[in-house]
């Protein structure tokens, strides 16, 4: 029988997210790696600058181990959605590197403390909350937001796939992609002729 570690699976599944995002970066242009590709702005350096602040907020304040390397974006007097963008002056080194600085913080403390340690996410109203709950939210914070690099990445340059060699998409070249993307652009206009819209629901 198989043995379980919770604490060492949840910790993979972090590691893993992280190590997708930050390859989203690699090859492109300092314009590319900035550039909002959606109507709200979201782009890749600001993704990585967003999670920074997330390691150090829920790893390190939240358990009275205080990251040194940044301000926190997500409280305080910054300005709205600072920690979504970079600006001109902070370097894609500077980005990255702090938050490979969070994350080895993070892994301090996780190393440090058992799944049920409490801590006290800061605020107003401060709430407790466990290793355990805080590592299961920031695994799925994580890969949520490595699934908006995987989509922002494909809108900047192509590139697919959870690892630079393009693993983890089905197999085929650029005229095979095309062909999918034609037949379910056709499938979906075809459901749109049928009137299957919620909104259409009882027109005549």
């Amino acid at each position: 029988m198989t043995g379980s570690d919770f604490k060492a699976d949840l910790q993979t599944y972090l590691q893993d997210a992280r190590d997708v995002l930050l390859w989203k970066l690699e090859g492109l242009s300092e314009y590319d790696i900035r550039r909002p590709l959606t109507p709200t702005g979201t782009n890749l350096l600001g993704l990585v600058k967003h999670l920074a602040g997330a390691e150090a907020w829920y790893f390190g304040a939240t358990f009275g181990r205080p990251f040194a390397g940044t301000a926190l974006w997500i409280t305080g007097d910054a300005e709205p959605n600072a920690d979504l963008w970079a600006r001109a002056d902070e370097t894609r080194e500077e980005t990255v590197g702090l938050y490979r600085r969070a994350c080895a913080h993070a892994d301090e403390t996780i190393g440090a403390l058992p799944l049920d340690a409490v801590g006290r996410l800061p605020g107003d109203r401060p709430k407790e909350i466990t290793l355990h709950r805080v590592l299961t939210h920031m695994v799925a914070e994580t890969q949520r937001h490595a699934g908006h690099a995987d989509i922002v990445r494909e809108l900047v340059d192509g590139a697919t796939g959870q690892r630079a060699n393009g693993a983890n998409m089905a197999p085929g070249d650029a005229a095979a992609w095309a062909g999918h993307r034609d037949r379910v652009e056709r499938a979906a206009a075809a459901a749109g002729r049928l009137g299957r819209d919620p909104g259409r629901a009882g027109q005549t």
